[in-house]
């Protein structure tokens, strides 16, 4: 079994004024927490297929789990967790409850992951 090379510095140096510069603008450790939330909940490809249909136009629970050949149970529970971390939003029409992306940041969010996969 082939050993793995560790990198490290060949001299220990701790360089003060770049770590200065990076504590300054380092967020707080609950908003870096926060973002890691966020993150895993773009970490289930069922949620991620949830928000490409509704880049294309508002729907309801239903067309969502014809789209995505699913339980409308099933969908209600990704829902719930996208709109609990603010990605979708929800408004109720007669007897049906329809979902469109919270705003344009996920697009964005989105849009950023797959340039990147796609380099």
């Amino acid at each position: 079994m082939a050993k793995k090379e560790i990198i490290c510095c060949e001299e220990h140096a701790i360089h003060k004024e770049l770590l200065e510069k990076v504590h300054r603008t380092m967020p707080a450790e609950d908003s870096l927490y926060d973002l890691a939330e966020l993150f895993k909940v773009f970490g289930d490809s069922t949620r991620i297929r949830i928000l490409y249909v509704l880049f294309e136009s508002e729907v309801c629970v239903c067309d969502l789990a014809e789209m995505l050949n699913m339980t409308q149970s099933a969908i209600s529970h990704q829902l719930k967790i996208l709109k609990q971390n603010h990605l979708v939003r929800n408004r109720r029409e007669g007897k049906s409850i329809f979902y469109s992306l919270a705003d344009d940041h996920v697009r964005m969010i989105l849009d950023q992951g797959m340039n990147h996969i796609n380099e």
